[in-house]
């Protein structure tokens, strides 16, 4: 986390960007950001231009000038290495530099995230740049984290990148001959003799779209290369710093479910994670919250930092509508409740010129506090002060858990069928959504995680089974866990070829089933089954499947596998493994899952309507129960225990209905506890 020997309390801040500004706005500037509560800020994120004007030739008179006034005024600082954008100068002298689009489009200077991940002369550049800056700063001992780069993104299809996914491979498959099978380069004649004749999968080779390629394993594996090619950039600058300040904790800001990179991977290098939280309007409450559950979940359920959110509206959304009065609150603590351990923005102070000067800042563009947005966030400021360390380092113990995993996601999306419509992260969203309107929480797992803790385990469209993961997961449920998986599993190993001999696969035992067909139905036609003497729709895909020792629960209705197995549960040692043969609804989803649950004692924080959201984190301070109504409507919930709200100290018994106003925020430790 952010460094704890110089933090005792919950950081409230965010990126600032002085650079931009003359001197007397940035003295202006301390005055409002203290008033506004902000205890850090973020700097440097885009100023490698500034501070290097050639090869050999740095000025960091400017920035030793911010340092020295932020110090002086009392602010933490979380410093960035700016290497998110390279100079223009750099990309005239070095062309090489420049990042080459899926079309095989070679850019020029502009924009952000426009660097080839394998440029030999980016990679020198930055993480010298990286190791200059550790050196300079190293004795300032307000600096609490190290920020490198900003928000990681992009892929390059290059010459570069061609040159050093040969070697990749080479690493990977050691032989030719290994990489034609995990290929299946029989297949259209593609067979390779030499590693130089393989080039880069895009729009120019083996693409018909950017999701959709003729060689899935090609395409599979330069996904993987993408990711580690940029993982490999920070892991760099993570040294370089490291090198002068070995006990400042380091991290980048993620995306939330962003497809280009592994994060799963990503977050073994990284010392805490942070992520940028950019809601839209139309976003549900639970897509912001899966988000949150998965960066926590990253580090084995260690807290994340909340680094940036607008205080009030976006600039590059197609409809940028503000944050209602409210709403900036709640969003903020929806971070904390999910597992922040802080509360920052992007930006301090509105930008005057180019694409984000219509971003939400806490300083608007009328220079003053007396705006809607400065007094919201002063205000939160003074609560988060008051809360203090209370909630620090706290935990977020889930006993479900739910397997999401990047190869998969990959996999699933540039596989030529069965549905174009099949998305990995909706799927996801279908099983997590029962849960969390039920205030269950669910852990956001890799393929890597310990399973013992979970009382429930949940897969959908795990098409790709890895390695022997399916034996973690018999062994799992033959000790008693309960498992869940769906339609479209078991059907390939990890370089995406079909493990023969019928669906699922791997997966075949556990399930006690044989899936024989698939049956892709178009975007609006839709079988039924039945499952307890309700009726539910079968969209999407449809698996026509035999039993072979699991139970029946639910069969189809229609078309010509009417009476066939839908739902099925199979007992296997001393538990059991769910297979859900098709998408459905929400209200089978939540009947299913009320009635999983039930059985296996998982019992939700708190019974609240639709659209108060209730989690639980605990620390050596205590258990605090975070209640979030997120309606326009004042709602009701009827406490299970005393409790006291940590923000206005008030005290409820139990068995007292609680009237939330919108948008109201509470945090409720336990009397009991």
């Amino acid at each position: 986390m952010i460094d704890s020997g110089k933090v005792n309390k919950m950081v409230f801040g965010g990126d600032y960007n002085p650079e931009q500004w003359d001197q007397e706005t940035r003295q202006e500037d301390m005055r409002l950001l203290k008033l506004a509560n902000v205890d850090i800020l973020t700097l440097n994120v885009f100023s490698w231009a500034a501070l290097q004007k050639d090869d050999d030739v740095y000025d960091f008179s400017d920035l030793d000038s911010i340092m020295e006034m932020v110090r002086a005024n009392g602010f933490k600082v979380c410093l960035a290495t700016s290497t998110g954008a390279h100079p223009a100068w750099m990309a005239k002298k070095y062309p090489e530099i420049l990042r080459t689009e899926f079309s095989g489009t070679r850019r020029k200077f502009g924009g952000r995230h426009n660097s080839c991940p394998n440029s030999e002369v980016f990679k020198k550049f930055s993480t010298k740049l990286a190791s200059k800056l550790a050196e300079r700063y190293k004795d300032y001992d307000n600096i609490v984290a190290w920020h490198i780069s900003n928000e990681y993104g992009g892929a390059c299809y290059c010459e570069n990148c061609e040159k050093v996914f040969r070697i990749w491979l080479r690493n990977k498959y050691k032989t030719i001959e290994n990489l034609n099978k995990a290929w299946n380069t029989s297949f259209w004649g593609h067979t390779f003799y030499a590693w130089d004749e393989i080039v880069v999968p895009n729009i120019q080779s083996e693409h018909f779209g950017e999701d959709r390629t003729m060689f899935q394993g090609i395409s599979l594996d330069y996904a993987r290369f993408n990711s580690d090619s940029m993982l490999e950039n920070y892991k760099a600058e993570y040294e370089a710093v490291k090198a002068f300040t070995p006990d400042i904790p380091v991290t980048t800001n993620l995306m939330g479910f962003y497809k280009l990179l592994d994060y799963q991977k990503w977050a073994k290098y990284m010392d805490f994670i942070s992520w940028d939280s950019y809601p839209s309007v139309s976003e549900s409450i639970e897509d912001t919250a899966i988000k949150h559950d998965l960066m926590r979940s990253l580090k084995s359920g260690l807290p994340f930092i909340l680094m940036e959110q607008t205080p009030s509206v976006t600039n590059w959304q197609s409809y940028n509508s503000l944050k209602r009065p409210g709403v900036m609150r709640l969003l903020s603590y929806q971070a904390v409740a999910h597992g922040s351990d802080a509360v920052m923005f992007f930006q301090m102070r509105r930008s005057i010129g180019a694409c984000e000067k219509f971003h939400g800042a806490v300083i608007d563009h009328a220079g003053h506090e007396n705006t809607r947005v400065f007094r919201e966030c002063q205000a939160l400021g003074e609560e988060l002060k008051q809360l203090g360390s209370l909630t620090l380092g706290a935990r977020t113990e889930a006993k479900v858990a739910i397997l999401f995993d990047w190869d998969n996601w990959w996999a699933i999306e540039y596989s030529a069928g069965p549905s174009v419509d099949l998305k990995y992260y909706d799927e996801i969203m279908n099983y997590y959504r029962a849960f969390h309107r039920r205030n269950i929480s669910v852990d956001i797992i890799s393929v890597e995680v310990d399973l013992s803790k979970y009382r429930l385990v949940i897969a959908p469209l795990m098409y790709m089974v890895k390695g022997d993961y399916d034996e973690k997961l018999k062994a799992y449920v033959k000790n008693g866990g309960t498992f869940v998986t769906s339609f479209f599993s078991g059907i390939v190993e990890e370089h995406d070829l079909v493990t023969v001999g019928g669906y699922p696969g791997k997966l075949r035992e556990l399930l006690g089933i044989w899936v024989e067909e698939i049956d892709g139905l178009p975007n609006g036609k839709e079988n039924q089954f039945e499952y307890q003497g309700n009726t539910y729709p079968a969209r999407l895909l449809c698996d026509i499947m035999h039993p072979e020792g699991a139970e029946v629960l639910g069969t189809y209705q229609t078309d010509f596998y009417r009476n066939t197995p839908v739902l099925t549960k199979n007992c296997y040692g001393s538990g059991e493994a769910y297979y859900v043969g098709t998408r459905s609804d929400e209200l089978f989803y939540e009947t299913f899952f009320d009635q999983l649950c039930n059985r296996l004692n998982i019992k939700p924080v708190l019974n609240t309507p639709k659209g108060v959201e209730a989690t639980v984190r605990k620390n050596e301070n205590g258990e605090f129960t975070f209640v979030l109504n997120h309606q326009e409507n004042e709602e009701q919930v009827t406490l299970n225990a005393d409790y006291t709200d940590m923000i206005t100290g008030r005290k409820y018994q139990k068995g007292c209905i609680l009237k939330l106003e919108p948008k109201a925020v509470l945090i409720l430790e336990a009397d009991n506890v």
